[in-house]
């Protein structure tokens, strides 16, 4: 990844998780009707283990401190966005910051990254063909219809060498234009995310996110190349920005940095070659 692509995505990054100045006080304190302190919160939820995980690991120590949470299945990561702007959940936990950021561009919304979670790697799956060291001329290979998520399976087709391409500075312009060489032909197809593990019986290859990796039943022991994630894409929880320095918004972030949740997570194999966040060093 070039420096300056590299510079520009953590800046992304860093400006969604932490410019909360601006909303800190008492404005972002959320009440309910009788003027308490909000107990009750809904999260949104895309496929893939995060619901499982926040069950496990995260809703116990919140709970224990006296919140109630409802949870909502969402499969479209526009929506589950604009449900989090419109007041209609509180949180949503499915997506990196460079996908938050164009949602927030495209809607026109102001939602932000409360903290950084334990993220599945992208992969390079076979379908009909099973190896990397035989791919034939013209092999049919899905990726993820999202630009930034793309730009991230073209990043793992050019790691196994099978294509070139120019570094873009924003990922979220990302699509098949930009990739300069391609000698094998590959016919390389961008599909809704969702529909890559159903359709990995009709092609040859798939770069899938891991999201849909783990709620699909592929097991990484059975990929062919795993991305080398940079940190801009490990996934967050996401509020409203006015919501960020809300009690219940920083229960939520305390229980994910929380000695307990750590423990959860290095004890449960299934999170093995997670990309793990920074404070769990």
């Amino acid at each position: 990844m070039n420096v300056t692509r590299t510079a520009l995505i953590g800046a992304t990054f860093t400006a969604l998780l932490l410019a909360t100045t601006a909303c800190s006080g008492a404005d972002a304190e959320t009440t309910d009707a009788s003027g308490a302190e909000k107990t009750e919160i809904t999260i949104g939820f895309n496929p893939g283990p995060y619901q499982e995980m926040f069950e496990g690991g995260i809703l116990p120590i919140l709970e224990d401190e006296g919140y109630t949470v409802d949870t909502q299945d969402f499969t479209d990561g526009i929506v589950i966005n604009v449900a989090v702007a419109n007041g209609e959940i509180d949180a949503n936990i499915m997506q990196h910051p460079v996908y938050l950021d164009f949602v927030n561009t495209q809607e026109g919304i102001d939602n932000a990254a409360l903290v950084q979670i334990p993220t599945p790697r992208m992969a390079l799956f076979g379908g009909k063909s099973t190896s990397l060291d035989d791919v034939k001329d013209g092999a049919t290979i899905t990726v993820p219809n999202s630009p930034s998520n793309l730009y991230r399976g073209l990043l793992v087709l050019r790691d196994v060498g099978w294509i070139d391409f120019e570094d873009v500075d924003d990922p979220n312009t990302a699509d098949l234009s930009i990739i300069t060489s391609n000698p094998k032909n590959l016919n390389i197809t961008p599909i809704e995310n969702a529909q890559q593990v159903p359709a990995l019986q009709d092609v040859d290859y798939a770069t899938i996110q891991g999201n849909f990796i783990v709620s699909g039943g592929l097991d990484y022991d059975d990929a062919l190349a795993v991305e080398d994630q940079p940190i801009e894409f490990s996934n967050v929880v996401t509020v409203r920005a006015d919501d960020l320095e809300s009690d219940w918004a920083l229960a939520i972030k305390d229980a994910y940095e929380s000695p307990e949740f750590i423990e959860y997570i290095e004890s449960n194999p299934q999170y093995d070659g997670y990309q793990l966040p920074s404070w769990f060093n």
